[in-house]
Order: C-alpha cells, then sequence, then structure tokens
C-alpha cells in the first residue's frame, strides 16, 4: 500500500496539474469546491492527508471523478492490484480503514472499495454528485448503514443497494470488527463532460 506522505504528494500534484489546466486560481477552486483556500495550499504542497469529504469537493469541483485524482496513471488494458497496493483513504479514530483498490473510468465512475471497522468505529459521508448508487456487502461482522432517516443493520453475508446522493453513514455494529465490500456507480461530472466535448472538437 503506498505510504500516506506519497500519496498525498501524488493527490497534491493531481489537484495542481488540475487547477493550473483550467487556468483556475486557488481562489477559483476554493470557491468552486468549498474547501478554504488555506487546506488548498496544504493539499496542493502534500503536507495533508485529505479527507474523504474533502477529495470528493476536490473531484468534483474539477470534475475528474475521485479514483482519478488519487490513483496513478493506468493502462486501457487490465488493470491488477495487488493486496496492500490499494490507495489507503480513510482511517478510523479505532483503527478502521477504508482502501480504495479498483477503478473504472466512464460516463458512469467505478470505484471498489474494501473496507474495515473497529467497534466505535463510524463514518458520515456528505451526498455524492445525483444519481450515484452504492452497492455494500458485509464481508465479516456486521454494520449499521444510515441512509437519510433510515438505518439498516446488515451480517456477514447480507447486501445493501441505496442512493448515494443523500447524507449516509457506515458504522460498525456490535463488539467485534466488521468488513464489507462498496462499490461505488457515479455520473461523471459536468466539467469532464466538456472537457471530453472540447477534447473531441479538438481531434475534429
Amino acid at each position: 500500500m503506498p505510504a500516506p506522505d506519497d500519496l498525498a504528494l501524488a493527490i497534491g500534484a493531481r489537484v495542481r496539474e488540475e487547477r493550473r489546466r483550467r487556468d483556475w486560481t486557488l481562489d477559483r477552486l476554493a470557491e468552486a469546491s468549498a474547501v478554504s483556500r488555506r487546506m488548498l495550499v496544504t493539499v496542493e504542497q502534500g503536507a495533508a492527508n485529505p479527507s474523504i469529504a474533502t477529495l470528493l469537493r476536490l473531484s468534483d469541483a474539477l470534475g475528474i471523478g475521485l479514483p482519478e485524482l488519487v490513483a496513478q496513471p493506468r493502462s486501457a488494458g487490465a488493470q491488477v492490484t495487488r493486496a496492500g497496493d490499494g490507495a489507503l483513504l480513510w482511517q478510523g479514530e479505532h483503527g478502521g480503514r477504508g482502501v480504495l483498490v479498483a477503478t473504472a473510468p466512464g460516463p458512469v465512475i467505478h470505484e471498489l472499495w474494501h473496507w474495515t471497522m473497529q467497534p466505535g468505529d463510524r463514518l458520515a459521508s456528505e451526498p455524492h454528485r445525483a444519481g450515484c448508487r452504492e452497492l455494500l456487502h458485509v464481508l465479516d461482522g456486521a454494520v449499521v448503514i444510515t441512509v437519510g432517516d433510515e438505518h439498516h443493520e446488515l451480517a456477514a453475508g447480507d447486501a445493501l443497494a441505496f442512493s448515494g446522493d443523500e447524507p449516509h453513514a457506515y458504522a460498525c455494529a456490535g463488539a467485534t470488527p466488521a468488513s464489507f465490500a462498496l462499490t461505488v456507480l457515479e455520473p461523471a461530472g459536468p466539467a469532464a463532460d466538456a472537457a471530453a466535448s472540447t477534447t473531441h472538437a479538438a481531434r475534429s
């Protein structure tokens, strides 16, 4: 698994590259993403490990999708992520981990995550882009998934499909660790669509 400092540097370089490619100032990106200018400077310098919420705000503002923001460039063919090589993007207060293990770009961005949660761990997520769907399969233990005002307690082997475009949260249920696989399906953003249209026009 990439060291946190290496990942932070890679994310910072990508944010800076995408911002400059759009000829945006730090203030313009701060306004578009609702991330403070001070935080943006820290992120671009690779001096911080931004939260998932911050990464999502930046990816939405830049229109590139979370996978493109955090993943190393890869070939268009089969992509293998070896055990331990995924991007660690969340660490819980009690030892839980959220690892992005596979991605696929396109009109619908696909993210495959492996989550482990220790008793007491909980992650609250802001709504993702409109039309986002999440598919969750519990591998071990038990978790509680909150979607809006609804709470779903799931045991090992249970699965849940839900809308990711409303507030939601994941939490370990009970006194034993839990793990689950999570797939996020999210439409590409308007900025990404605009960039793709510009590229197509330039090649025509």
